[in-house]
């Protein structure tokens, strides 16, 4: 079930959204739901690339010599 509601924009977004509404064939509701879902899965991608690079800086990450060495082989015979 879906739930009205009344926003207001600015021309150019209105404008915008009938473009793609058209383009995408689905309705301007559609359009500003699917906006919204997107803005949100940025930004909890944003949020869990902060924590991991939080854990990363307290946590030694680095690469070991021998393993560097490994992983250059490897990518040398992949090509």
């Amino acid at each position: 079930m879906n739930t009205k509601t009344a926003i207001s924009i600015p021309p150019e977004v209105f404008r915008l959204s009938e473009k793609l509404s058209k383009r995408l064939k689905i309705s301007r509701s559609a359009v500003f739901a699917l906006g919204v879902e997107r803005l949100n899965e940025d930004f909890e991608e944003a949020e869990l690339i902060e924590r991991i690079n939080a854990v990363c800086a307290e946590v030694d990450t680095s690469v070991p010599k021998e393993m560097k060495s490994y992983q250059a082989d490897r990518v040398k015979r992949t090509k």
